[in-house]
C-alpha cells in the first residue's frame, strides 16, 4: 500500500512541477505556446514509454468509450489556463483553486454515480477545503501609518 501513496506523492510533485515551468514559459511566450509544448513533448514522451512497455493502443478502437476522447482537450485547457493563471495568482493560490475545484468536481461526481460511503463525511470534507481556499486567498491588508 505503500508504493501507491508514494507514487501519487511523487506525482503530486510532478504536477507542481510542470505547473511552474508552464507558468513560467507562458510569460515569456503565450499560454497556447506553453500548453502546445507541454502537450508535443508530452506526446513523443508517452510514445516512447509506449513503444517500450507496450499497451498505447487498444486491441479495437471500438474499446475505448466516447467520453476517453474528451480528456485530450480538456487537459490542453486546463494546462493553457495554469499557464496563464500562475503569473498572475502564483502558485500556491492556483494549487488551491485547481484542487478544490477538482474535489468538488470529484464530490459531485460521486453523488451522480452513486458511490457508496458516507457522504456527510464527504461534505464536511469538502467543506474543510472551501474554507481552505478561503483562508489561502485572503491576503493581509496593508496597514496604514498613523
Amino acid at each position: 500500500m505503500i508504493f501507491p501513496i508514494l507514487f501519487a506523492v511523487a506525482a503530486g510533485v510532478l504536477v507542481g512541477i510542470s505547473r511552474q515551468v508552464n507558468g513560467r514559459l507562458s510569460v515569456s511566450t503565450s499560454p497556447m505556446v506553453s500548453s502546445f509544448y507541454n502537450h508535443i513533448v508530452g506526446f513523443i514522451t508517452v510514445s516512447v514509454v509506449a513503444v517500450i512497455i507496450g499497451g498505447l493502443i487498444p486491441p479495437t478502437v471500438s474499446e475505448v468509450p466516447l467520453y476517453g476522447y474528451l480528456a485530450g482537450p480538456v487537459g490542453v485547457i486546463f494546462v493553457a489556463a495554469g499557464s496563464w493563471v500562475i503569473p498572475k495568482i502564483g502558485a500556491v493560490n492556483t494549487a488551491v483553486l485547481i484542487i478544490g475545484g477538482q474535489m468538488c468536481m470529484s464530490a459531485l461526481m460521486d453523488v451522480v454515480e452513486g458511490v457508496e460511503g458516507q457522504p456527510l463525511l464527504r461534505l464536511a470534507g469538502l467543506a474543510l477545503i472551501l474554507v481552505g481556499m478561503i483562508i489561502a486567498q485572503s491576503r493581509k491588508k496593508p496597514q496604514v501609518a498613523s
